[in-house]
């Protein structure tokens, strides 16, 4: 059996029958209560969030939201969050350190929105402060690449605990085209590119960039979340009662890297 290219892994992670944030949402927690707004400048619909139960245990769940069709992806900016985006998950982050909910958020975007007007409200700075917070949130947190991790965008999300991916998901720090277009000039050569990129998720786990690959079988069926809920909950549990999860996390992403290096040297 051929094994699939590095570019078909992009094509894969980009294609609209897979499950979106809102669908993870739906089918594995319960009682979601959406909340809105940054409250400095808007609501930006390409990131959900809000509170829910998982298993009986009170959680704040956030999500980046594609959408399936073209009206829903043009009203979700094709997941790519503003500033107010990013904040709005930073606000609901820091609520549920303030009451000790633990935070799961699901990551699928191409990027963060690279627009003038995203740039003159603080793109660069909303992101980096969602790094510097999340590295200190006293609660646990489980990030999943469920789809496209694209660069900081995504990152702002994953400064977590745990960080899984689907094994048809992708993690880089630009798009293959994007890299293509700066290096050779030609975003043609994207396939070459993505086979450079290392951003499988089988070169995400052996570089140390997340901690477990999620099986695809039965994606988007009720089985899977099923399997996923469980997974989460367990996790979780697991979690809680660690007494020292912000030095944990911070010497995680301190690791990412090193044995390649060691290889290397």
């Amino acid at each position: 059996m051929r094994k699939t290219t590095p570019y078909e892994r992009v094509k894969l992670a980009r294609s609209t029958d897979r499950p979106t944030g809102l669908d993870y949402i739906q089918n594995i927690f319960q009682n979601f209560i959406e909340l809105h707004g940054d409250r400095r400048f808007g609501d930006d619909p390409a990131v959900v969030g809000g509170v829910a139960r998982l298993n009986g245990t009170p959680v704040t769940v956030i999500a980046i939201e594609k959408g399936h069709n073209a009206r829903e992806r043009g009203a979700r900016n094709f997941g790519s969050p503003h500033p107010e985006g990013y904040r709005k998950a930073l606000r609901l982050m820091k609520q549920a350190d303030k009451f000790g909910r633990p935070v799961i958020c699901f990551v699928d975007t191409s990027g963060a929105y690279c627009g003038i007007g995203a740039e003159e409200r603080g793109q660069g700075q909303a992101i980096a402060e969602n790094l510097t917070e999340m590295s200190t949130l006293c609660v646990p947190v489980i990030s999943l690449l469920i789809g496209e991790g694209g660069s900081g965008g995504a990152l702002a999300l994953a400064v977590a605990d745990r960080v899984w991916m689907l094994e048809n998901a992708v993690y880089s720090v630009i798009s293959p085209e994007g890299c293509a277009s700066i290096l050779w000039k030609d975003a043609k050569k994207a396939e070459t590119a993505a086979a450079s990129l290392k951003l499988t998720a089988e070169d995400a786990k052996r570089l140390g960039v997340i901690a477990r690959i999620l099986p695809e079988t039965e994606l988007g069926r009720p089985p899977f979340f099923r399997a996923l809920r469980e997974l989460l909950a367990e996790e979780l549990t697991l979690l809680a009662h660690d007494p020292d999860l912000i030095n944990k996390r911070y010497d995680r992403f301190r690791r990412i890297g090193a044995e390649l290096v060691k290889e290397t040297v």
